[in-house]
């Protein structure tokens, strides 16, 4: 079943290059309402228990090096079929195999290095968005 909200996180190579505004903006035109949003730094502790789920695969020390590098930008979205439609707009990982316009087409450097973040499923949506929001922080 759909949900209407996902999780994202602007990632710190689109942050330290300047595309933070770029992306929300594609975002909201998207037709997604930002309804909660923060920017922060991840210690390397957070960081890899934010992605405590690849531990143990051979990316995962190099993943957490990378999410602690710098300061993200963590958000709450909200529009029908939420996380379907958020996949679709981000783009592949690979930003040399994502669909032209999308934000990691427009705005990654690389497979590590790839600008954003989405939820795979509505379940990780409430678990990413619940990692870093209470339940004030939204509305």
């Amino acid at each position: 079943m759909s949900n209407n909200r996902t999780f994202t996180m602007i990632k710190p190579d689109a942050v330290a290059n300047g595309h933070t505004g770029a992306i929300l903006n594609d975002i909201i035109k998207g037709g997604f309402k930002i309804k909660a949003m923060k920017y922060l730094a991840l210690s390397k502790e957070k960081a890899g228990e934010f992605y405590e789920v690849h531990k143990g695969r051979p990316f995962y020390g190099e993943l957490v090096d990378f999410m602690s590098s710098g300061p993200i930008v963590a958000a709450i979205l909200e529009k029908d079929n939420a996380v379907e439609d958020f996949r679709k707009l981000i783009g592949a990982t690979d930003p040399s195999k994502a669909e032209k316009g999308t934000i990691r087409n427009l705005y990654a450097e690389s497979i590590g290095a790839n600008a954003i973040h989405g939820s795979d499923s509505d379940e990780n949506a409430k678990i990413e968005g619940d990692f870093f929001f209470t339940a004030l922080e939204r509305f």
